[in-house]
Formats: C-alpha cells, sequence, structure tokens
C-alpha cells in the first residue's frame, strides 16, 4: 500500500464561528500522472476531460453517499490538475469533519468520476479519460494521485461568494490553446464505461442482506455499481497458501531409472547352466587330440597317438544384495515401493556379474598384440588380420567373429576415415565396404572388418579383444528375489541373489590389442 502525503490545509482565524467553511485543492492531476484506481485499472486524466460549467457536484467522504457533507462549488481547469472549491453544508456530521481536515487526518480527495471518452496509451500503460462527468468529490486520507490534495480550509462571511481556484494567488487558468487534449501517437480505442474512483484504499464493506441486494439491483445504474464493490471488498481472497491442507501432490509415474541392466559380455557370449549341486563343478575340456599319419609300408603300424582330456574346475560365485524396507513403507507408498526395489536389485544384478565377466575375459587373453594408433585405420586393419592369424593357427583353426571394445575404443574405431575423409565404418550407406557401425542401439552393435562388435563400459580404458566367443564361458543359475519378514521391527527384509561362474576354456580363441 501507498501512502500519500499532503500538505496540511490552514485555517483563517478571522472567519466567525457562523459561516460555513469552505475546502480548495487540486481533485485530480493530468496525464501523464496515473494511478490504479479503485477497480484495479491504471487511469489518467487527459487535461480537459471535465466540464467547468457542469452541475455542482457533490462533497462526499470516502466516496459514501450516506457521508454527504456539502457540494463542490466550482471547479477548474489548472496547470495542476483539476482545481475544486468546496462547501460544507451546517452539519454536524460536517462539523467532525471539518475538524479531521483542521487535524491533517483528511489531508486529500478523491474524485468520483464517470468517463464518457477514453483510450488505451501504451506508452502510460493505462487508460485515458479525456470526456469524463464528475459526480462527487471525497475526502479521503490515501487517495490514488499523489498530488489530489486539500490545499486550504477557510471560513467564509455570508455576504462573500466563496472564492474560485481561478481566484487563488496560486492557480492560474490557462489559455484556450493550453486546454486543448494533445493526443499520443500511439494509442488503442478504448471507451471506459463504469464509474471511476480514484482513491487507493476501497473502505472497509459488509456483506449486504438480501434486500439491500435486491434493492440495488432493481435500481440499478451507480447503487448496483456501488453494492457491486461493497461485495467485492467483503469477499476475502483464497489463495493456496492459505488452503495447503487439501491441495494435493500428485506424482508421475512410473519412477523414473536410468541404470541399464544390460550385459553385453554376457549376452554376446550366452549362458550355460550352472549344475546345482556342489560348490565346484567340473568342465572338461580336450588338451591333447590323437595322431595320423601315412602307413608307411603294408602292414606297417599305423601312426599311435594319445587323447587327454583335462578336467578344468569351475567354483561357484554367489552374488547378491539386500534391503531392509519398513512395514509403513510398504503399506503407504504408491507406488508401491517394493516393485521399485525388486526393479533396481535386478538392474544392480546384472551389471554386477556382467563386470565380472568382462574382467575374467580380458584376464583370460593371454595372446596379445601392440596397436599403437588407435586412429589409424591402416593399423586397425593390419592388427585385427594379424590377430585373425594368430587365432586361426593357435586355436587349431578357429577363425575370430566378435570385436569387444571399451567405450573410449569403440569411439577411436567409429571415427576412422579414410583418405579422402569419409567414414570408413558409415552407419547408413557406407561408401566403404569395412562395415557398418552405429552409435547407437542396445550394445553399440554394428560390423568393423568382417566381425560384430560388441561395446561394454565394464571393459578397463583402451580394451580391444578379437575373438571367438565360444572359447569363453559363462555359468548362472539366477535365484532372484526372496523375502523374510522381521516381526520384531515390522520390516521386511528383500534380497536378490545368483550364481555366477566364467571360465576361460580356450585362450588361443582370444587375442588383445594393448
Amino acid at each position: 500500500m501507498i501512502r500519500f502525503t499532503a500538505e496540511l490545509p490552514t485555517i483563517d482565524a478571522a472567519a466567525g464561528e457562523d459561516k460555513p467553511a469552505t475546502v480548495t485543492g487540486i481533485a485530480v492531476p493530468w496525464a501523464p500522472t496515473t494511478a490504479v484506481v479503485s477497480n484495479g485499472i491504471r487511469v489518467a486524466f487527459a487535461r480537459g476531460a471535465f466540464d467547468v460549467n457542469q452541475k455542482p457536484a457533490k462533497l462526499l467522504e470516502n466516496h459514501d453517499t450516506a457521508q454527504l457533507r456539502g457540494v463542490v462549488n466550482a471547479i477548474a481547469d489548472m496547470d495542476e490538475g483539476l482545481g475544486f472549491t468546496a462547501t460544507f453544508a451546517r452539519t454536524a456530521a460536517s462539523a467532525d469533519a471539518i475538524e479531521l481536515v483542521k487535524a491533517g487526518a483528511y489531508d486529500a480527495v478523491s474524485v468520483g468520476a464517470e468517463p464518457i471518452e477514453s483510450y488505451y496509451d501504451k506508452e502510460l500503460k493505462a487508460t485515458v479519460v479525456t470526456k469524463a462527468h464528475l459526480a462527487e468529490i471525497s475526502l479521503v486520507a490515501m487517495p490514488a494521485f499523489t498530488d489530489a490534495k486539500i490545499t486550504e480550509i477557510a471560513a467564509t462571511s455570508p455576504e462573500e461568494e466563496p472564492s474560485s481556484p481561478e481566484e487563488e494567488p496560486n492557480p492560474t487558468q490557462d489559455s484556450e490553446e493550453e486546454n486543448m487534449e494533445v493526443q499520443p501517437t500511439t494509442v488503442e480505442a478504448a471507451v471506459a464505461t463504469t464509474p471511476i474512483y480514484a482513491t487507493a484504499v476501497k473502505r472497509e464493506a459488509k456483506l449486504p442482506t438480501a434486500v439491500e441486494y435486491l434493492a440495488a439491483a432493481i435500481a440499478g445504474g451507480d447503487a448496483w455499481h456501488r453494492m457491486s464493490d461493497a461485495l467485492k471488498a467483503a469477499a476475502p481472497d483464497v489463495v493456496t497458501t492459505d488452503t495447503p491442507g487439501i491441495l494435493p501432490t500428485p506424482i508421475v509415474g512410473p519412477a523414473y531409472n536410468n541404470l541399464q541392466g544390460r550385459r553385453p559380455v554376457v549376452d554376446a557370449i550366452g549362458v550355460k547352466a550352472m549344475p546345482g549341486g556342489g560348490k565346484v563343478f567340473i568342465r572338461p575340456s580336450v588338451t591333447t587330440h590323437t595322431s595320423m599319419a601315412v602307413q608307411s609300408a603294408e602292414n606297417a603300424a599305423l601312426q599311435s597317438g594319445t587323447f587327454v582330456v583335462t578336467s578344468n574346475q569351475v567354483t561357484k560365485g554367489t552374488y547378491g544384495g539386500y534391503v531392509n524396507i519398513s512395514e509403513q513403507d510398504l503399506d503407504w507408498t504408491d507406488p508401491a515401493v517394493l516393485s521399485l526395489i525388486l526393479d533396481d536389485l535386478g538392474r544392480i544384478y546384472a551389471v554386477t556379474t556382467d563386470n565380472v565377466a568382462a574382467d575374467n575375459l580380458l584376464a583370460g587373453c593371454t595372446q596379445s598384440a601392440v596397436l599403437t594408433d588407435p586412429t589409424s585405420p591402416s593399423e586397425w586393419i593390419s592388427d585385427i588380420y594379424d590377430a585373425a592369424s594368430t587365432i586361426l593357427n593357435n586355436s587349431l583353426g578357429n577363425l575370430p567373429t566378435h570385436l569387444l571394445l571399451s567405450p573410449n575404443m569403440f569411439a577411436s574405431l567409429g571415427k576412422l576415415t579414410d583418405t579422402t575423409g569419409r567414414p570408413l565404418l558409415a552407419p547408413t550407406m557406407p561408401m566403404n565396404a569395412f562395415g557398418q557401425q552405429v552409435p547407437s542401439g542396445a550394445n553399440g552393435a554394428g560390423q568393423a572388418f568382417g566381425l560384430t562388435v560388441i561395446v561394454d563400459r565394464n571393459f578397463a580404458a583402451d580394451t580391444v579383444i578379437v575373438g571367438d566367443p565360444s572359447g569363453f564361458e559363462i555359468f548362472e543359475n539366477q535365484r532372484g528375489a526372496i523375502s523374510l519378514d522381521s516381526p520384531s521391527t515390522l520390516s521386511r527384509t528383500l534380497a536378490w541373489r545368483g550364481y555366477f561362474a566364467t571360465l576361460m576354456i580356450d585362450a588361443t580363441k582370444f587375442v588383445k590389442l594393448t
């Protein structure tokens, strides 16, 4: 709320007590001065908006016709704004109002005007009234316009005429040219039709009775407008801070979980069933093969040989985790926390076991070569073919089928270009015949140099493995979720577990490029 301070009135001490009192001042300043009036609209009055020869307006208190205090004897078009002089009626209520003016409680006035013509000024961001009828001037404590103030209160003798604003020492009447209205260059046509009460604060109003409401509705016009203002003033504002108890907090589900429970290495190699009994089990593999040769002569002995099967011992590993959930959390959460925890446990189990497989695969590679420049297409080609040759010779005839990469080496491979700057592994419509690779998909799938590309974030940086997945085996027995209630604490323990093991059964089928 803005408080406007006006000049204190002066008292004519020589006047007799039986003489009617008058009040003089500025009723409303001219545009560009603006104010937010009682109906919430920003308003300004153009000079010349009021007819100075109109029927005398009323003098009220706080725009209340029940508090009639006198008449406005004269109004004048002045430099400062609309000047006025009003005379108090000889009543007890008027005497009280005069005392309030003398004390400085009423130090300003506010107009009640019926707008006839107006327009909207974009620069002022206000409705500018160019023609209006002055209905009343009210004594107020807080005006909407800062300059709408009382400048003098005095007593006049019966034989003296109330002094008009033109006779005051300060205000002067403007020439006819100065009274001409100047329209802004940028305006929008708008005509206000409701009364304007230029006061900063609406008086407190009580809710009307049914009879008062009907009477105002039948009367219409100013009575109905006053009734509407009274209803608005009496009705309290209700905002969200007043009603926190009934404001819902909706939950948009399902819960977002960005953890990808993928297992690129496990999926590329495949999972074998794990035997149920025993902590350790045996996976046999042929390490020495039989021999054959040409018969040296008829009835000569054939080539002798041996056959050796090695027993590879595999130890089961148990992987899992658990959480304790209160009974209240189980009962009150929506969406249910149980399903969210089960989903997350399953994802974490997948990532954990894939990490074990990726580490054991890399650790089990005994054959290696050096990739000195990952940005060189020719070196990639040379090293991959050298690795394929090594696998072919050492694994007794097998050729690689997969290229397993860490994220940084996957990026280096995808950035390879030929001598003309064309992508070596273009994802669509390749210009070269070395394959296609895309930076999307579940595992960054693609083809490079005839090999299936597998990228896994669980590989250590700079990992490049050329190989045949059949040389590495994975065994698993997923046990899933298990829950146990704890009555003493009103909680439930929820666990997820599984048995997981790997075996490098034939390291000759892999070459790592370091």
